[in-house]
């Protein structure tokens, strides 16, 4: 707890300002500057999940004095994503930390209880959208999701897909993650009763153009109900399934 959060505090106990004028104190308290990064210690307060360091384009010794940041404030599980495994190599030297190379995430403190209301499912076309589905996958139990995995179960074999009916019947979100030609969010989205977050993965040959077509194909899609993010954000996907999967216990 930092001096700015306790002073608040203090004067809720001295009786000087209610409990929300508290709350909507806190909830706009500033950054710590660290020099490289403004890390932001209240936006688990503000949005209800707490800052996500990305790993990609900073050196180990930015996110180690980020991370350093984040726990001397009470950040108990940070996440980490993109980040190689030289950097996360580097980083075990100083911080306990889990590497989940195939996702390229760290992740540092206890995986929270599942709290949502239901259960996440992450669904590949194949074997080779698992590093973007792991991605999603880690990211939103990180953020205290129960999380079932179906993957290679494209379109190419559509009875694969079929025999997990109870799965995707029974999913309050559904993450459909496809390359190629992306088929599998549509397929998805005409089965399911609830949201589908299609990502569109890089995988595929010279005309998926790195994910594109997917991309437009998902964005095309005739079912109801399917969003798209952006090619190979899994993180994004898994994030965002975690706040739909929160909404009935926000209320």
């Amino acid at each position: 707890m930092n001096s700015d959060v306790r002073h608040v505090l203090e004067e809720v106990k001295a009786g000087n300002i209610s409990v929300d004028e508290a709350l909507l104190s806190i909830k706009k308290q500033p950054f710590e500057d660290i020099g490289y990064a403004k890390v932001d210690l209240h936006r688990k307060i503000r949005q209800g999940a707490a800052e996500v360091i990305y790993g990609a384009g900073k050196t180990p010794e930015q996110m180690i004095g980020i991370i350093s940041a984040m726990k001397e404030n009470g950040q108990e599980t940070i996440l980490i994503t993109r980040l190689s495994k030289e950097a996360a190599d580097i980083i075990k030297a100083c911080h306990s930390m889990n590497y989940y190379e195939n996702a390229r995430i760290g992740i540092i403190g206890e995986m929270p209880k599942p709290s949502g209301i239901g259960k996440i499912v992450v669904a590949t076309g194949g074997t080779s959208d698992i590093p973007v589905a792991e991605e999603a996958a880690l990211t939103a139990e990180v953020h205290g999701n129960e999380v079932v995995r179906l993957y290679d179960v494209g379109v190419a074999g559509l009875h694969r897909l079929l025999s997990h009916m109870d799965e995707i019947m029974g999913a309050s979100v559904i993450i459909a993650i496809a390359g190629m030609e992306g088929a599998l969010a549509s397929v998805v989205g005409g089965l399911a009763d609830c949201p589908v977050i299609a990502v569109p993965t890089s995988v595929g040959y010279g005309a998926s153009f790195g994910g594109i077509s997917a991309l437009l194909s998902m964005l095309n899609s005739c079912a109801s109900g399917v969003s798209v993010v952006n090619i190979d954000n899994g993180f994004g996907a898994g994030y965002l399934a975690s706040m739909i999967n929160h909404m009935e216990v926000k209320k």
